[in-house]
């Protein structure tokens, strides 16, 4: 399945937890969006480690699904996509 991930999360380490978690299972396209290609298996797994890591009263996670044909028809005008090597947000040393 093809799922388009977008995230609103209120903390720095937590976002950077949830950024992390998307990063082994999909492409970050955008600030707090990625592009995953998940089994069912894989998205199970994937809302599972999402749901433990966010408060519910201030984050939020959305899952976009798309068929084959609409996935493969998205235009990008524009921009250049994040570089995987950005520092998202960096947390202490020091904890």
């Amino acid at each position: 399945m093809n799922v388009v991930v977008s995230y609103d999360i209120s903390e720095d380490k937590r976002r950077t937890k949830i950024h992390k978690v998307l990063k082994s299972y999909g492409q970050w396209v955008q600030y707090s969006v990625f592009e995953c290609q998940l089994s069912d298996t894989q998205y199970a797994k994937l809302r599972s480690r999402l749901h433990k890591l966010i408060k519910p009263d201030t984050d939020s996670i959305k899952f976009y699904f798309l068929c084959a044909c609409c996935f493969g028809k998205v235009e990008r005008i524009g921009g250049e996509p994040p570089r995987d090597d950005t520092i998202f947000f960096a947390e202490c040393a020091d904890g």
